[in-house]
């Protein structure tokens, strides 16, 4: 009787187990890309120039991850990184979550004295 009880639970145990490793993923990897256009949108407010921008966010970045630079007018610059995130199985097409982040700074007087 037992036998029969955990074939039924235990593949409903493992789909569990695996989304929530499948979240936590998705959160870790949340977390590098708001890392990563945190460190860009510094870098683009001092005015380097895009090529260096890309540079720094990248290497912050995960692999992959797709690298926007915007200037939004009015001394704002921004910076978006996204990437996605697979289900942690043995297939490539499985389905994926789409995370990133974006963070907005302002950027620097160039006319002032120093």
């Amino acid at each position: 009787m037992v036998t029969a009880e955990l074939a039924l639970a235990l593949p409903a145990v493992v789909v569990v187990t695996v989304l929530c490793v499948w979240a936590v993923a998705a959160a870790a990897v949340h977390v590098r890309c708001l890392d990563a256009a945190r460190s860009g949108a510094r870098e683009l407010a001092r005015g380097e120039l895009p090529g260096r921008v890309n540079q720094v966010t990248a290497d912050r970045a995960p692999a992959g991850a797709r690298i926007t630079l915007l200037h939004l007018g009015g001394g704002l610059v921004a910076v978006q990184v996204r990437s996605q995130v697979r289900l942690p199985v043995g297939w490539d097409g499985g389905p994926a979550v789409t995370v990133g982040g974006r963070v907005v700074a302002t950027t620097e007087d160039s006319g002032g004295t120093s």
